[in-house]
């Protein structure tokens, strides 16, 4: 099998574009241990890209990092040309930066819509409850509902919908799929897309790279805190037993 030209990790996929987000020499740990090792990569605006990469790799510990919830990091973060690796994650998400994290976070005593109207806007366009409607039906019908009382892909949906009514346009995602069933990852996989034609930026962390290459633009192949390879969306097929190597599977 012929291999594909890959780019160097962390470069644009093609030039002239100016990257939204840019983290380069990342560091992260979870008290004395050292989990992000320099990792760097870049999203230019309207991108989907993934994080690919075996459990413990990073990946979710990046995004944490990006949004600021991560207990000591150094190195570069840029949104918009912005250095955040000093800022607050309230400050952060000011920005526009959205976080869904693998747990969804969903209060479980609250309905969909109380759950939907918690997080304050933090930039103006966002969606409106009955644009978030549109895009989940479900919702609509389980408004009133209980986080307690919703499905494991009603959960992921409220979890996304509610990040899109504050008026981020940066989402961070992890594991959106993870655990669902085969006709709500086609839902969620459509979502994306749609937002993706909107001009939202997507960060995605996913395990199924068969549905992340129904989605993204690039990949990024994490390993030990680092980005050890870029794939574009378009060679994923040709480097398909590289990346099963990467991955373990």
């Amino acid at each position: 099998m012929a291999e594909a030209v890959m780019t160097r990790p962390g470069a644009p996929a093609a030039a002239g574009a100016a990257p939204l987000l840019s983290v380069q020499g990342l560091e992260g740990w979870y008290g004395e241990s050292h989990v992000l090792h320099g990792i760097s990569f870049d999203v230019r605006p309207g991108e989907v890209v993934t994080l690919l990469g075996r459990n413990g790799a990073g990946k979710t510990t990046t995004l944490r990092a990006i949004i600021g919830i991560l207990g000591k990091r150094k190195g570069s973060i840029r949104y918009d040309g912005q250095e955040t690796i000093g800022m607050a994650s309230r400050n952060i998400a000011k920005l526009g930066l959205g976080y869904v994290p693998e747990e969804r976070g969903i209060f479980s005593s609250l309905s969909v819509y109380e759950n939907l109207m918690l997080p304050p806007r933090v930039k103006p366009g966002g969606m409106t409850v009955e644009q978030i409607y549109t895009l989940f039906p479900n919702l609509k019908e389980r408004s009133g509902s209980q986080g307690t009382k919703l499905s494991g892909g009603e959960q992921q949906m409220l979890a996304i919908g509610r990040i899109l009514r504050t008026g981020a346009k940066l989402i961070l995602l992890d594991e959106p799929t993870e655990g669902l069933a085969p006709v709500i990852v086609q839902q969620i996989g459509r979502t994306l897309a749609r937002l993706k034609t909107e001009g939202y930026t997507i960060v995605l962390v996913e395990q199924n790279f068969r549905f992340a290459q129904t989605v993204a633009d690039r990949h990024f192949v994490v390993e030990q805190g680092r980005v050890i390879d870029m794939i574009p969306n378009a060679e994923l097929d040709a480097n398909i037993d590289k990346l099963h190597t990467y991955l373990g599977v």
